[in-house]
């Protein structure tokens, strides 16, 4: 059973002619990330969609107002309100429908494409659907690029100049989200980091240990690596050493300064391990580095 209510009191709804999708699926520059459907609906009251055995494109769903429901494939119920974004993958069985007392405003679209589920591996979920909260911050920014993609395909589809800017866009707008979902520390967390890399830019040319960092933080050791690597990847004492190799890079490119002068003047004690560390990072030696053209 395939099931949709139509007829909301207000929306916009855009599907590409067949044709349209033959040249974007073989294009170059489209064929790795395009839209297929395209729509927004608001207060959808009624609305209901099911797919017993999934959908052949990838489901996007941003709900600006209102609330509504995805049930998937194990009889999971997830409730969706207010800003909250979600993902669900082709094939996936599902249905999805507005709230009954306070039905959803949302905002649509469904992609296919060769790189849609390499995009949604960065979500670093196992899980589908996905579930984003998108900060009302972000929201004008992720409905800019919704409407600029909305625009373009209802007035300007059959232009393949015009179908690649759409396809360039959704890929920001993906990036967009998904940097959002990456976002694992609170606000006092990034706080503590931000001034912890500030420290760390500020004392390059120094040998800094974690637990300086710490003290400078007002935060354990233990609690400072935990979040440092949350947020960057990293260790302190890691990214410490990659923002030494950066500006090393800099000096190398930007003064006539010897190899063994820019290991001391960034605090390295051994020019040696400095040059091991340089191509462990680059893939080249500082002197490589620097002979390399540039500009």
């Amino acid at each position: 059973m395939d099931q949709m209510t139509t007829s909301f009191d207000w929306e916009k709804l855009y599907v590409l002619p067949h044709y349209v999708l033959d040249e974007v699926k073989s294009h170059p520059l489209t064929r790795e990330a395009y839209i297929t459907d395209i729509g927004c609906f608001h207060q959808a009251h009624n609305h209901f969609r099911e797919r017993p055995t999934g959908c052949d494109t990838y489901i996007f769903i941003y709900c600006a107002a209102g609330a509504g429901w995805v049930h998937t494939m194990n009889n999971e119920r997830i409730r969706i309100t207010e800003r909250q974004f979600i993902f669900i993958s082709a094939g996936i069985p599902h249905a999805y429908g507005a709230d009954d007392e306070n039905p959803w405003t949302i905002y649509w679209f469904h992609l296919s494409g060769t790189q849609i589920a390499d995009f949604l591996l960065l979500l670093d979920t196992e899980a589908s659907p996905s579930l984003v909260i998108l900060p009302a911050r972000d929201e004008t920014k992720f409905l800019e690029l919704y409407h600029q993609c909305y625009d373009l395909l209802s007035s300007k589809s059959y232009s393949m100049v015009h179908l690649v800017e759409v396809s360039q866009t959704i890929r920001y707008l993906l990036s967009f989200v998904i940097s959002i979902a990456a976002r694992k520390e609170d606000s006092k967390s990034q706080g503590h980091i931000e001034k912890a890399i500030r420290y760390l830019s500020e004392h390059l040319e120094s040998s800094v240990t974690l637990d300086d960092i710490g003290r400078h933080v007002q935060v354990s050791k233990q609690h400072l690596n935990f979040m440092f690597k949350q947020s960057t990847g990293y260790s302190p004492v890691d990214y410490y050493l990659r923002m030494k190799i950066q500006r090393a890079g800099q000096m190398l490119d930007l003064s006539n300064a010897s190899i063994k002068e820019i290991s001391t003047m960034l605090g390295f004690k051994d020019p040696y391990y400095f040059s091991r560390l340089f191509k462990k990072m680059n893939g080249c030696s500082p002197s490589e580095y620097r002979n390399q053209p540039k500009g």
